[in-house]
């Protein structure tokens, strides 16, 4: 192994399945759309083989003793050290903050929805966040949280709050950035609705075709801007002008992405004044975080303090290679040393996804490949297939670097470490990936690749800004690699 300059540095350390069209495509890793179907999507229209459409209905019963077993198991994972800042609209108002669900008044049927998903008591962000946004008259708010501390739930709560059931058409929007979070959030809210059969939700995604004319009923509407803005202003789908509650999800990524941005900036502006709107994300920029203010009207905040902005639940380690061949052998190293449930890798480009996802396929392993030119029917199908443990190792490039919730991953590779278009290192972006281990308070495991001056020189930039020592690993060394681990 070639030894770069050392890392200076004296740092402490710190399902739903849905209902796809079947097709008979190969790809390498898996036949595409081959996923199960759910008994409570339905209405579903197909236009060609490659296109999902998806329109929804209703909510599944709940398995009581499933749900025990569920808020059994997660009774810990919510729990985190964190603090929050909390800056206030009217700093004169009381603060309020809950330490149980019981204390929110929600509607019976919510309740029975949070202890299904396995929550005995608020998380942090949840303590803080969850009063404000249920408050009547309601209020705005710009929210910073960690992944898997409950954002998701929180606002998915209050989007359920504050729709009438009575009322057929569209209430509530949340914009996501992607399709694969726009689904993940869909899941949450039938999971959060299971006794809430009168709300409905609707996937304003590519792919989901509708008549012209459609007169949408359900309350509910998620979706990538784009489609969310169509389904507004060309289609009028939607009446901008009846909705309650706007959420951007990811928003740093909403409001920082060319075009993502404008759209959201025009759904915005067609919303009435009283409409509430929450933003929420796991990290956002001094600029991003001035842009947010501008856009939403005397917002509360919610921030985390820098400190505590990287998961101390999981452990950060390097390894020094010279290629791309080297850093596969040190990830066989990896593999033929220690037990990995399941791993996501990260790649910078397609084609390294795709090279590393054929090498690991051909020594044995169970890979799944995700990258963004995939067809949506089958990029739904290679995280179900994930989620589900069919696979055990997700090569992926950026578009699941955030909020795709897998509970049994728990060791991330960032393959080639995330840089912007400059070449400088995008420190969000690391965030979200290695945030997918160390979920709800698990202990995770993050291996970096370094393999030239310059992704060393990124990594100290990396290690400088979070303020957490990264070890150096040794792949030779199989004691040394079982060590971590423990």
């Amino acid at each position: 192994m070639t030894t770069w300059n050392s890392i200076p540095h004296q740092l402490t350390d710190a399902s739903s399945k849905i209902t796809f069209k079947k097709t008979d495509k190969k790809t390498p890793y898996g036949t595409a759309g081959t996923v199960k179907q759910h008994k409570h999507w339905h209405r579903c229209t197909h236009t060609h083989d490659n296109i999902l459409t998806i329109h929804t209905h209703g909510f599944s019963t709940v398995d009581a003793a499933q749900s025990l077993l569920n808020k059994l198991i997660r009774s810990n994972l919510v729990n985190t050290t964190n603090q929050v800042e909390v800056l206030q609209r009217d700093p004169n108002s009381p603060l309020y903050s809950v330490k149980s669900f019981e204390e929110l008044r929600l509607k019976p049927q919510l309740l029975q929805g949070v202890y299904a998903m396995g929550f005995n008591r608020p998380s942090k962000i949840q303590e803080n966040a969850l009063p404000m946004m249920l408050a009547e008259p309601p209020q705005n708010l710009i929210a910073q949280s960690q992944s898997g501390t409950g954002k998701t739930a929180a606002f998915v709560l209050a989007m359920l709050s504050h729709v009438d059931p009575n009322n057929k058409f569209p209430q509530a929007l949340c914009v996501s950035p992607t399709y694969e979070l726009a689904l993940q959030t869909g899941k949450v809210i039938e999971q959060m609705g299971k006794h809430y059969s009168e709300v409905k939700l609707v996937y304003a995604i590519r792919g989901n075709k509708l008549q012209r004319g459609t007169q949408l009923q359900e309350q509910v509407v998620i979706g990538t801007p784009g489609t969310m803005l169509d389904w507004c202003l060309k289609f009028k789908f939607i009446d901008p002008k009846k909705i309650k509650v706007f959420v951007l999800d990811e928003a740093d990524v909403m409001i920082a992405t060319q075009g993502h941005q404008d759209q959201s900036i025009r759904i915005q502006r067609m919303l009435p004044k009283q409409c509430q709107m929450l933003l929420f994300s796991a990290t956002f920029e001094e600029t991003v975080w001035n842009f947010a203010q501008r856009i939403v009207p005397d917002p509360n905040i919610i921030k985390l303090k820098r400190e505590e902005e990287t998961l101390d639940t999981i452990k950060q380690y390097y390894v020094l290679c010279n290629s791309k061949e080297e850093k596969f052998m040190a990830l066989c190293n990896i593999y033929g040393a220690i037990t990995i449930a399941q791993a996501m890798i990260f790649c910078h480009t397609r084609k390294t996804a795709g090279w590393l996802a054929g090498e690991l396929s051909r020594e044995g392993h169970q890979v799944a490949l995700l990258s963004g030119e995939m067809q949506v029917e089958q990029r739904a199908a290679v995280i179900d297939r994930f989620r589900d443990g069919k696979e055990k190792v997700l090569v992926t490039t950026n578009v699941c670097a955030r909020g795709i919730d897998v509970e049994q991953v728990s060791v991330v590779i960032n393959f080639d470490l995330p840089v912007d278009r400059d070449g400088n290192p995008d420190n969000e972006t690391y965030l979200h990936r290695i945030g997918r281990t160390g979920r709800f308070g698990k202990r995770g495991l993050a291996i970096n690749m370094v393999d030239s001056r310059f992704s060393m020189n990124v990594l100290n930039k990396i290690q400088e800004h979070f303020n957490k020592k990264i070890e150096k690993l040794d792949t030779d060394d199989l004691d040394e690699i079982e060590k971590i681990a423990g």
